[in-house]
């Protein structure tokens, strides 16, 4: 089955461009020009594979649909990509805030798009591929499997995207090691142009969060970047 790609952007002609070049790419594509028109998409079964959202829409940011799409258990997953005019980094940093995955600035080139949307597609693939489990790695109160791409906190499962699970169990499998932002950005996000590294930092905060009661396991190393504790009982620095 095609992967399915809603594109939401106001711009008629910049919807058809993008339509063209997905659907030559092998995508089933739908299109909104609202907000209100993405929301009735979304609402429809089956749910995108991936969101590429304007940020600029005329009835409401793309950041309330980036959220509102975090929100709900059926569409939390989705990869999100953000396409806007704007490109100051504190708008950057509004988007992964609210949950987007990746960030394209107005104007751009369809081919570093396709490949971002190429990425982040595989990345969501192989997290919900039917593998076998039983890799089950315990680290204090966090219990991730694996093969299963879960995690559950104190026994309460924490849904993660799949770029949040390759952070974590990447910061995981390399604990102890201090981990460069550039390194996570080479690693973790597999692509570099346009993408800064203040993309990590704002990841590393919403994972935090998400970790809740396991999210002081990774650390802060000022002026490199992050380590994960080596062991769960390690005192604070």
């Amino acid at each position: 089955m095609k992967p399915i790609i809603l594109v939401v952007d106001d711009e008629a002609d910049l919807l058809d461009i993008l339509q063209y070049n997905l659907e030559k790419e092998g995508y089933q594509v739908l299109t909104a020009i609202s907000a209100a028109a993405a929301s009735a998409q979304l609402a429809r079964d089956p749910v995108p594979d991936l969101v590429v959202l304007d940020l600029m829409l005329p009835d409401s940011p793309g950041t309330a649909i980036c959220r509102s799409i975090r929100a709900e258990p059926r569409t939390a997953d989705i990869p999100v990509l953000m396409l806007t005019a704007k490109g100051e980094e504190i708008d950057r940093v509004v988007g992964f805030e609210v949950g987007a995955d990746d960030y394209v600035v107005k104007p751009f080139s369809v081919r570093e798009l396709m490949l971002r949307i190429k990425v982040m597609l595989r990345r969501r693939q192989t997290a919900a591929a039917p593998v076998p489990r039983g890799k089950d790695v315990r680290f204090g109160a966090l219990r991730i499997d694996v093969d299963g791409h879960r995690v559950w906190v104190e026994d309460e499962e924490i849904p993660l995207t799949a770029l949040e699970f390759q952070l974590l169990l990447t910061l995981h499998a390399r604990r102890g090691r201090v981990q460069t932002r550039e390194t996570l950005l080479s690693d973790v996000w597999s692509i570099h142009a346009d993408v800064t590294t203040r993309t990590v930092d704002t990841h590393i905060k919403r994972l935090r969060e998400k970790l809740r009661a396991a999210g002081h396991f990774i650390e802060t190393v000022r002026g490199v970047g992050y380590r994960f504790r080596t062991h769960p009982d390690e005192a604070k620095e």
